[in-house]
């Protein structure tokens, strides 16, 4: 189906049945279609909180997946999850209703709002788009929003406003984020990765090119000034671009002072200072992602002091730089970073903290990620004091390429293997000491060994 088709579908009153109604960022997509006036119905495989949400919205939502469950709907929309052998899509199919990607339902949604702020990268995308929330709820736009992660200003991912901006955090993955239409696009980086789809840099580059050439004539394309990949990717780009960098950019940093280890600097634009940030998240990288969205509020014609107030009051995404608790004096934290950019990106913010001892407990994500950028991987692990590596978090792949977190393991000085993640907790118990700090870090399930840590 060609978007046109789904833009047309998704009308009030017409019947939307979404499977997998209950993920990330289903359950605000049928949120917000509830909210336009659409008849909605799902389904998904548990009970969750989301579920239980979106019934007191009056929402039905059946557990399983059955071919009957899609009768009477006008359109379906699935999860990335759902594959065409999932009896619902199959069964939407037999029926001859049409069938629509969850990116090209957020795509359709987007056209109805005059700002909608989309915001891509290899890194740093949900805690931007966290950011840029924050500054947008300052300016009192009253925007609708879907992150990544869970913001603690939301109490959730999502937010469904009234205002006529949309912010969503947009994934190269699978291309996903070409089926959107954002009138301000930002590139915060672009690298190797999800290798599993992407043929190369090159074939990523192309992808993020596509993006932003989706940004009309009228739109602003965000971009990093700093990133090499970025610059030659955007080269010739036919569409007004704003550059944002530490030092170099039409947005950038004034001299960047630290209180107790946090960034503090003026935001320069038209070499005059825009605005003046304290940040209460550490690192280089979250400046940089603080210039990313100063520059968007800026493309937005948003003012100034929102962007002091709401970068000021940012203290980071879930599962981003999360301060999980103390054990026997050790502080521990959660992020996640899985691919070596972020993880340099942690450890250069984690340095300047004070800490006597750094200890990262690292789970690679996937096996193709994994076997891609091993060399990398291994480079970036050797920074910490000590390197505990947890086994891959298979995610959706199957190890058919018989590597595991062994090899890493046996490259890193010092650094020590865990098949499970309670042994790995088990064995921080033994070595926590005051003045260390504790990282977690990995896109899978890792944050539970600190967990077990901090609660015993």
């Amino acid at each position: 189906m060609v978007e046109h088709s789904i833009h047309s579908d998704m009308i009030p009153g017409r019947r939307a049945h979404l499977v997998g109604i209950g993920g990330v960022s289903m359950s605000p997509l049928a949120e917000v279609l509830h909210g336009m006036g659409l008849i909605i119905t799902g389904s998904d495989m548990r009970e969750s909180p989301a579920v239980e949400h979106l019934r007191r919205l009056g929402i039905r939502v059946d557990i399983g997946h059955r071919a009957e469950n899609v009768t009477g709907a006008d359109l379906v929309i699935r999860t990335a999850a759902a594959h065409d052998d999932n009896p619902e899509i199959a069964g939407a199919r037999a029926r001859q209703i049409p069938v629509y990607e969850r990116a090209q339902a957020w795509g359709a949604i987007m056209r109805g709002y005059q700002n909608a702020l989309c915001i891509a990268g290899t890194h740093g995308k949900t805690t931007t788009t966290s950011m840029c929330t924050h500054i947008a709820m300052a300016a009192g736009a009253d925007p609708t929003v879907m992150i990544g992660g869970t913001l603690p200003l939301l109490g959730a991912g999502h937010r469904v406003g009234r205002g006529d901006t949309i912010i969503l955090e947009s994934c190269e993955y699978c291309n996903s984020f070409l089926s959107f239409f954002p009138t301000v696009g930002v590139i915060l980086n672009i690298e190797a990765d999800h290798l599993d789809f992407f043929k190369d840099l090159e074939d990523v580059e192309r992808s993020f090119r596509r993006f932003a050439e989706l940004v009309p004539e009228d739109g602003v394309v965000v971009a990093n000034a700093d990133d090499a990949n970025t610059m030659k990717t955007l080269a010739g780009l036919p569409r007004p671009v704003l550059t944002f960098g530490l030092e170099a950019g039409d947005v950038h940093a004034g001299p960047i002072g630290w209180i107790n280890g946090l960034p503090a600097f003026d935001v320069i634009w038209q070499g005059a200072r825009f605005a003046h940030v304290e940040l209460q998240v550490p690192g280089l990288h979250n400046v940089k992602n603080a210039l990313a969205a100063a520059a968007a509020a800026i493309a937005l014609k948003l003012p100034a002091p929102a962007v002091e107030a709401g970068l000021s009051a940012f203290q980071g995404a879930g599962r981003r730089f999360e301060r999980k608790g103390v054990y026997n004096g050790a502080v521990v934290y959660d992020d996640y970073a899985h691919h070596p950019g972020e993880l340099e990106a942690l450890f250069s913010a984690a340095r300047r903290l004070g800490y006597q001892r750094i200890i990262c407990a690292f789970q690679p994500h996937t096996y193709s990620r994994t076997q891609a950028l091993f060399s990398q991987f291994v480079q970036v692990l050797k920074q910490p004091d000590l390197t505990l590596l947890a086994e891959i978090f298979a995610a959706r792949e199957v190890n058919d390429l018989g590597i595991s977190s062994k090899d890493l393991c046996e490259h890193i000085p010092g650094s020590r293997y865990f098949p499970s993640l309670s042994q790995l907790a088990d064995y921080l118990k033994t070595i926590a000491q005051p003045g260390d700090l504790i990282l977690t870090a990995g896109a899978g399930d890792i944050y539970t060994a600190g967990e077990l840590l901090v609660n015993g």
